[in-house]
């Protein structure tokens, strides 16, 4: 007797995109004529001592910043309290209807003037009685904005609620998360307290100019939704940004995404807003999660020779570096082509020796293996070889947790699932890492008159499966997995039951 279950399995294809070793040559002749007219310019420069290239997520504890690091600390507060006290850490916006004095007559200057202290007193009027109409459900705009990022005013004037990424600014108020968002800034400057605090008020300007308070609301559309995404989270805790660059080989969706300048703005606008929704699951505690893990797909991506790609990929890089500061704990490249190389040198001199100390390159045959290393199985997409399911209604959150089986080369391993109870239904899912096995399902009857069930015929396996089976008797599901190959592999697998309501 033969049951037929259908199964679904989903393979990690090696794919490696196809481009014109000339087109490859080119760039690499480009980069190579910018890093010599780099260097030349270097030789200038004073020689700095070369770092390490492997960095540690460093701690946010007090106690544990070295001395020179606490006194960056302490100075670039100082600095901070005192510009956001004296009402200097953003730009004077100059008036719209102040004119030179050397173009117009005494007596038109005067009367520009007179008529300016006329506009003024208007508007304070128009101030007055807004603030002393407004009740409690009739907030001003600016206050909610301040809410964000913004300010609240003082009775002397004076911007005191400043704050960032819902952090407020203004040390004296002791928040802890201030201290985790200034350390950022200090890292990114090598704890370099005046130029930490420029690229600070650079980027609250940027904010500010780039109406940031604002985009989270925004609706940019739905079209890039399948190019990055936020899903899940790696063994530490860290939100988990996915960047699909196969997507962009649709030339319909290329053309939309980077067809025009005025395109590439509104793309850029679009990435911001999704790191800016990651960043809302962050806490900013020291012992907390203040940064996020991005993984960049390159399967089918379009290659360095589309222009519009190289303009745009740098200005997203330039636009996260200079105003997110480490908010990024690894940045791991899959599914890696042989172009990308030499897309990556181009991309090498605007990069800090700290942000490419997080790189990691994984060629197709490693990806699973490579997520492995930051990621639990279970928050692994079943394309990268994970359990991870969109929209899975069988598996959730609470019960997604795996089992992990080494599979000794030569070996034969079997999975066991009790099943007692009759009617009840089971759920299992697998998956393989390290190449291929031969697989198998059966259900063996605790009666031994009764003849085993053959779930799944034995066939060849290498990524995730998922399968279910509804018993009429007492018995056993039992997995069977065979590696027949001189290397080691493991096996991935969970499962959960539904017992029958009658």
């Amino acid at each position: 007797m033969t049951v037929e279950v259908q199964s679904e399995a989903t393979q990690v294809a090696e794919v490696v995109v196809p481009k014109e070793e000339l087109e490859a040559k080119k760039i690499v002749e480009e980069v190579e004529n910018e890093k010599v007219k780099e260097e030349e310019e270097e030789e200038t420069k004073p020689k700095a001592i070369e770092k390490s290239s492997s960095y540690r997520e460093e701690s946010n504890f007090l106690s544990d910043l070295k001395e020179n690091e606490k006194k960056a600390l302490n100075d670039l507060k100082s600095k901070l309290e005192e510009a956001i006290l004296g009402n200097t850490l953003f730009k004077k916006e100059e008036s719209a209807t102040k004119k030179s004095p050397e173009k117009s007559p005494s007596g038109e200057e005067e009367e520009k003037k007179d008529d300016e202290n006329k506009v003024e007193e208007k508007v304070e009027e128009e101030e007055t009685k807004n603030e002393e109409n407004c009740d409690t459900n009739g907030e001003n705009k600016e206050e909610k904005e301040s809410e964000e990022e913004g300010a609240d005013l003082d009775v002397d004037g004076v911007d005191k609620v400043i704050s960032i990424w819902g952090v407020p600014l203004l040390p004296s108020k002791g928040d802890e998360r201030t201290n985790v968002v200034l350390l950022k800034f200090l890292r990114a400057r090598d704890y370099k307290v005046n130029e930490s605090f420029e690229m600070l008020k650079k980027t609250l300007q940027w904010r500010k100019d780039f109406k940031i308070q604002s985009i989270l609301d925004e609706d940019l559309g739905s079209d890039l939704a399948p190019t990055a995404y936020m899903s899940g989270t790696d063994n530490q805790g860290h939100p988990i940004c996915y960047n699909i660059f196969g997507v962009l080989d649709d030339q319909e969706l290329y053309s939309k995404t980077f067809g025009t300048e005025e395109k590439r703005k509104q793309f850029l606008r679009w990435r911001v807003q999704l790191m800016e929704k990651g960043i809302q699951q962050l806490d900013f505690k020291a012992g907390g999660v203040s940064s996020l893990l991005q993984i960049n797909d390159l399967k089918n991506s379009p290659g360095p020779s589309k222009k519009e790609v190289r303009v745009a990929t740098k200005q997203a890089v330039d636009l996260l570096q200079d105003n997110y500061p480490e908010f990024v704990a690894k940045n791991i490249f899959i599914n890696v082509p042989f172009w990308y190389y030499a897309f990556q040198s181009l991309l090498s001199p605007f990069l800090t020796q700290r942000t490419k100390s997080k790189f990691v390159f994984a060629r197709p045959a490693k990806v699973t293996e490579t997520l492995l290393k930051y990621i639990p199985i279970q928050e692994i997409p079943i394309q990268y070889g994970g359990l991870k399911r969109e929209n899975d209604f069988e598996f959730s959150v609470s019960d997604c947790e795996a089992s992990e089986m080494l599979l000794k080369a030569g070996s034969t391993e079997t999975i066991e699932i009790p099943a007692a109870e009759v009617g009840s239904t089971f759920t299992w899912d697998v998956t393989i890492v390290g190449g291929e096995v031969s697989y198998k399902e059966e259900f063996v009857p605790e009666d031994e008159n009764s003849y085993t069930i053959i779930i799944q015929k034995e066939k060849k396996l290498s990524s995730s499966i998922r399968n279910t089976f509804k018993n009429n008797e007492a018995g056993k599901i039992v997995l069977t997995i065979k590696n027949t190959s001189s290397k080691k592999k493991k096996a991935f697998y969970r499962h959960k039951i539904k017992k029958s309501a009658i």
